[in-house]
């Protein structure tokens, strides 16, 4: 049985993986899905972040250490997450077996207008400034998905996990600035699938392309979806993720 982990982007915490780890464990019947919190958010959004993405990395191998899950592990992340699990894989080779990175963007693969798009800032800003809890999750989910359905059951969603487990805002800036510092190995440190949305909002789908040009690695690109792709198709991210472990498919 392979061991996956999947871990999550800024500020945001396992429960806004919604009903992605489900999918995926029926795409995957051998599989253990585990989703981990980083420290700040979640159920640990009382620690302090770390200032560095290796740094939350180490958190992560403890973690696992913790509930008596060795390794080798299947990484599966989103955004910042999936820096940590770069980082993880590049440190300790030995425990990652392979990686799923999902539209995320690395310093010196990719311009900084691509890694988060221009408009994208003056969203980012209106979220700061906005004070409805409820108003700035449905920025976020504006900023982030492509669904075409009413939003509101998930960003009511959202708002309760907002209002139950708040991530501290240095916290955040926190994440942000280990974000920013992260860079990337040259080479791949593990096996790896890259995924990318077309209708990202947040960040360019080609820093995307660009880490599966230098890394030479497995690509596919979700023709609609935006930044929060599991959310928005994830039964084609488990359906990707399966064909890129058997063969039987276009990644």
């Amino acid at each position: 049985m392979s061991t996956w982990i999947l871990l999550r982007g800024l500020t945001r915490e396992k429960r806004h993986w919604q009903g992605f780890p489900e999918q995926l464990a029926r795409e995957l019947p051998d599989a253990q899905v585990v989703e981990l919190e980083l420290p700040g958010n979640g159920e640990l959004n009382g620690l302090t972040s770390p200032s560095t993405i290796a740094a939350m990395a180490w958190h992560c191998r403890a973690e696992l250490a913790g509930l008596g899950l060795p390794p080798p592990y299947h990484l599966l992340a989103m955004s910042m997450g999936a820096m940590v699990a770069t980082a993880w894989a590049a440190d300790h080779p030995g425990e990652i077996e392979a990686c799923v990175l999902i539209n995320t963007s690395f310093g010196a693969f990719s311009p900084v207008h691509r890694r988060l798009r221009p408009r994208a800032w003056v969203a980012l800003l209106r979220v700061l400034l906005t004070r409805s809890e409820r108003s700035r999750e449905a920025l976020i989910f504006d900023l982030t998905s492509r669904l075409a359905d009413p939003p509101a059951p998930v960003v009511d969603e959202w708002v309760a996990i907002r209002r139950s487990r708040p991530v501290d805002p240095r916290n955040a800036f926190r994440q942000l600035l280990a974000a920013a510092r992260f860079r990337a190995p040259q080479n791949p440190p593990a096996r790896t699938l890259i995924l990318a949305s077309a209708g990202d909002r947040l960040v360019d789908p080609r820093c995307s392309e660009d880490i599966a040009r230098r890394w030479r690695c497995a690509f596919a690109i979700h023709p609609a979806a935006g930044h929060d792709l599991p959310l928005d198709d994830g039964a084609w991210v488990a359906k990707e993720v399966h064909h890129w472990l058997t063969g039987s498919g276009p990644a």
